[in-house]
């Protein structure tokens, strides 16, 4: 008996097959790579069901390059004060142990991580957490660092009935989140020095800017608030702008307590050209020395108090014209608070800058009701 004989395809049939297959499998290997390094965690791991070769191309290092403990897939996006379930958080941290085993099982060669954990939770161990991955993934060519360290996204809120003592217990659990947060920091500066974008919350204590001078590639630096009661002088401000002779942008959250009201700050810097003061509070400058500055973006923030108009004007008059402290230190400055400046904005006085100056200079001049 003859053998059965397949029906033959027109020849434009055929060429039309031939024309929709894509040979994906015959590019080379590092293109192979680079298509795959588009996509994000979870069609990854699809990929890596489609056929063996897939799964042997997903299971590169090449392609774990990003640690982003915020990106939950089906959990949806934490905020502080969000009323959580203790089953959903238990999904959600059994979800983080396992994506962090499959990090490590991947020998992942980070470039960027994310988190926000709770680092003085004792009970969940976050601190550890974070040390197990960075010793057991290659994280020497880290270079972008976006971590709160204060909060653990997705954690129930604890609804019960505080006792007299708990201001105390909350001074412990700062303590423990500042002691974590400096050893974390401390092995960074050994693992990931080349880290050259950084966004944390601070708590400006003299160790943790003595660390944080560490990072000399840095580039792009944002500050967030810890602890509101907790102040910044002006020369570990002016300490940390000098020790970094790289950085490029810097953005800082500082809310100036009470009990420093008239203090102003010295900033000086031969490499920023981007500062953004607008979310601090408080925080006035006496002198500027930013020879490379661009962009300056600043607001005037009403606090809430009441005071004397002679307590008022004695404390304003400590305080120079922001107009003069950035025509005296800031030669390059082309924008203010998103207005473009006329090259002839220092010849001037005022001029075209006094409706923004109403919103962001502290002085006696421009300030009217700032204290109220």
């Amino acid at each position: 008996m003859s053998p059965r004989k397949r029906p033959l395809l027109p020849v434009s049939s055929r060429r039309k097959a031939v024309d929709d297959f894509f040979p994906f499998n015959l590019l080379p290997v590092e293109c192979q790579l680079h298509v795959l390094s588009f996509l994000n965690e979870v069609d990854k791991c699809s990929c890596a069901l489609v056929c063996l070769s897939w799964s042997c191309l997903v299971r590169s290092w090449k392609l774990w390059r990003v640690a982003d403990y915020s990106r939950r897939g089906v959990f949806h996006l934490g905020q502080e004060g969000l009323l959580v379930s203790n089953r959903e958080f238990e999904r959600w941290k059994s979800w983080v142990h396992h994506y962090t085993h499959h990090l490590i099982s991947r020998r992942a060669s980070l470039l960027t991580l994310k988190a926000s954990f709770d680092l003085g939770d004792r009970c969940h161990k976050w601190s550890e957490l974070l040390t197990h991955l960075l010793d057991n993934v290659h994280c020497r060519d880290l270079s972008h660092l976006d971590l709160n360290w204060t909060f653990t996204l997705l954690e129930p809120l604890d609804l019960r009935v505080h006792t007299s003592s708990s201001s105390h217990q909350d001074s412990i659990t700062k303590m423990d989140q500042v002691n974590s947060f400096q050893e974390l920091l401390t092995k960074l500066t050994h693992s990931c020095p080349r880290i050259s974008k950084m966004r944390l919350h601070f708590d400006w204590s003299d160790e943790s800017v003595s660390l944080l001078t560490q990072f000399q590639q840095l580039r792009v630096l944002e500050l967030k608030y810890f602890w509101v009661f907790k102040g910044v002088t002006p020369s570990t401000l002016q300490t940390l702008t000098k020790s970094l002779p790289n950085l490029k942008s810097l953005t800082l959250h500082i809310l100036v307590p009470l009990r420093n009201l008239g203090i102003s700050y010295t900033l000086e810097s031969r490499s920023i050209e981007f500062l953004d003061v607008s979310p601090s509070r408080g925080l006035v400058f006496s002198c500027l020395n930013l020879p490379a500055l661009r962009e300056l973006r600043a607001k005037k923030i009403v606090r809430g108090i009441t005071l004397d108009r002679r307590t008022r004007l004695r404390i304003q008059s400590r305080w120079p014209c922001l107009y003069h402290v950035l025509r005296e230190g800031t030669p390059k400055l082309q924008t203010l608070n998103n207005e473009r400046l006329l090259p002839t904005w220092r010849d001037q006085m005022y001029g075209e800058m006094s409706a923004i100056l109403d919103q962001s200079c502290y002085c006696v001049q421009h300030l009217d009701s700032w204290l109220w």
